[in-house]
């Protein structure tokens, strides 16, 4: 299933951090993309940039009968962070989260739902209670360079 992301740009700023960057709608090595560039700085207690969406606008997306989630993504040989929310989430350092490399050529990564794993929550992912997935350069120093093209759900 095929998702139609209206991404946000988000940056440590929101927490007093000093990481900058920006993500733009552009044609990356020929396809259309959300491209995620800046600089992750640690200073000031911060560390992250990222683009995420809402699945449902806000509301709760039922996911429950597909596997995972895939991208199509296209970077700088980093390793990023997909993050998915679900409404059990209370806290913003909450999440389920699984690492991923992203090679200099456009590929399809493949994240099972089975493989999140929970940080500083009790709770156990739900797929039929997501409300945001994140894809994030996060928690070292690094120039994250990244662009997703698609974002769709697979069984």
């Amino acid at each position: 299933m095929e998702l139609s992301p209206d991404w946000e740009y988000v940056a440590d700023t929101v927490m007093g951090g000093v990481s900058r960057g920006q993500a733009v709608r552009a044609t990356v090595h020929g396809r259309a993309a959300i491209h995620l560039t800046g600089a992750v700085s640690l200073e000031n207690n911060g560390g992250f940039v990222q683009v995420a969406f809402d699945p449902a606008g806000g509301e709760t997306f039922d996911a429950s009968d597909w596997r995972g989630i895939a991208l199509d993504v296209l970077g700088n040989g980093e390793v990023y962070d997909l993050r998915l929310r679900t409404d059990q989430i209370t806290r913003p350092w909450q999440s389920f989260r699984a690492d991923f490399l992203a090679p200099d050529s456009w590929t399809t990564i493949k994240i099972q739902f089975a493989d999140l794993e929970a940080h500083k929550t009790e709770a156990k992912f739900n797929p039929a209670r997501l409300r945001r997935i994140g894809v994030l350069a996060i928690g070292r120093e690094m120039q994250a360079d990244i662009a997703v093209s698609q974002v769709r759900l697979y069984r």
